[in-house]
């Protein structure tokens, strides 16, 4: 099970499915690592037919699926009784073509299942074996993909939920790709199997060598954390899950050492609730993904500070002929219009001899000011693209890194350091403006008071 047999499964699971790149990742994570997935979302947002390719990936693996309501009954999922067995007294199930000789199966509407039902698939599912009869038997069961419209709120179904090591929502198309989602063809071609079953086990057997390194430890240390300071209740065995699947991910990327990257996963693993797995991918984007915006507040304002400054003093007229100067610039202006489409020579110097001239001294003070605060701006520049450098670092060759999450990712810190960017453009505008005032040689005033804003 090489990484191109890999990335092409995945591209055929992706094929005209719009912003389905996450869920497809983790179905097929699962299967893998042989744990089950749960789908969260309302009718229609294909859930169903992720479970269907997620099956078509297999070569001649054995499918089943099964919409349950509160009236199914045990024999729609495990097959009839034996009249034969019954005959020699024995409670035998006919399940040839029914759920336990399954490999993949899809269970829509999962938990409105009865009692009877649940308690059977709940040994099924995490013991990989079927009561049937007085004996118990191995099932060769790879991932069963669960499928509901909420996640329940009863008690006794909470066990059950577990059994599913990862929720995933699955929501409509957003406005953004509504309008490929119309020019979509009506049927999908099918992808071509490249997986089987058998292969699984060496994988997982490699995964169980690859080392969780301390920097990984580290974060999920700060996630255990955070999900206590948040009440989000994770259990020990789901924590020691979510290891062996960071380990196979791993592995089948062929790593030696679980990577930051790995963690991308981490929220459809803790999270419960689709509330808490998207509060969790904020924690993710931000702790793993150093998705922070950058705060530059001090710099805008500082900024806006030296712009006001510039008008100021640019428009300001000479303190002893404000009158006289305004009065000769209107008369110029007049002079001017009678001109049409001619540069008036009287304008500009009219105008030029009404502003105010400041000492060189002034004019210095006012750029080495802006200088001040454009080499703090630089840092800022620099320090935004080392951490987007560092960050983003391993993640755009990752093969299991949806290209949504890179995106989401990238695109805070492309904002950040645009933002830094655009500020230092504005602020070398700035020092070329305060640079350009007019001068008098004459004066020798004292340099201005450094401007003041609230950092």
């Amino acid at each position: 099970m090489d990484e191109p047999n890999l990335r092409a499964t995945l591209a055929d699971l992706d094929r005209n499915l719009l912003e389905r790149d996450g869920p497809v990742r983790l179905l097929l994570l699962a299967a893998l690592a042989g744990e089950h997935v749960l789908l969260i979302g309302p009718p229609g947002t294909a859930k169903s037919e992720l479970a269907r390719r997620l099956h078509a990936a297999f070569v001649d693996a054995p499918y089943f699926e099964r919409l349950l309501t509160r009236f199914s009954v045990p024999e729609e999922l495990f097959g009839p009784l034996s009249l034969t067995a019954l005959e020699q007294d024995r409670y035998e199930r006919l399940t040839a073509g029914f759920l336990p000789t399954a490999q993949v199966a899809f269970l829509d509407e999962v938990f409105k299942a009865n009692s009877a039902i649940l308690n059977a698939l709940l040994t099924l599912l995490n013991e990989r074996e079927f009561d049937n009869g007085a004996g118990r038997v191995r099932v060769p069961l790879v991932s069963v993909v669960g499928a509901t419209n909420e996640v329940p709120e009863d008690e006794s179904l909470q066990a059950f939920h577990d059994r599913f090591l990862l929720r995933v929502p699955v929501q409509p198309v957003g406005d953004a790709h509504f309008a490929a989602l119309l020019a979509l063809p009506a049927q999908a071609e099918p992808g071509r199997p490249r997986l089987r079953a058998a292969d699984l086990q060496p994988l997982r057997e490699r995964a169980r060598a690859v080392v969780l390194p301390d920097a990984v430890t580290t974060l999920l240390v700060q996630a255990r954390a955070w999900c206590a300071q948040q009440a989000v209740t994770v259990s020990d065995r789901r924590w020691r899950k979510l290891v062996g699947l960071l380990q196979v991910q791993a592995a089948s990327r062929g790593a030696v050492q679980v990577g930051r990257w790995d963690l991308w996963l981490l929220p459809y693993a803790l999270g419960a609730r689709p509330e808490q797995i998207q509060a969790l991918v904020q924690w993710c984007d931000e702790t793993v993904g150093q998705a922070v915006p950058l705060d530059l507040q001090w710099l805008a304002r500082a900024a806006r500070a030296f712009e006001k400054q510039l008008e100021i003093e640019t428009t300001a007229q000479p303190d002893d002929a404000a009158d006289d100067g305004a009065g000769k610039l209107a008369l110029a202006r007049a002079i001017a219009g009678e001109v049409a489409g001619h540069d008036s020579a009287m304008l500009r110097i009219v105008s030029e001899r009404a502003r105010r001239r400041y000492s060189q001294r002034h004019v210095d003070a006012r750029v080495a000011q802006v200088a001040e605060v454009q080499q703090r701006c630089t840092a800022a520049l620099q320090s935004a693209r080392q951490t987007a450098r560092a960050a983003l670092a391993g993640a755009r060759d990752h093969l299991w890194l949806p290209p949504g999450v890179l995106a989401r990712i990238a695109a805070v810190h492309d904002a950040n350091v645009d933002l830094a960017r655009g500020l230092q453009d504005e602020l070398q505008a700035l020092a070329q403006g305060f640079a350009e005032l007019p001068v008098d040689a004459a004066l020798h005033g004292r340099a201005p008071e450094p401007l003041q804003w609230e950092s």
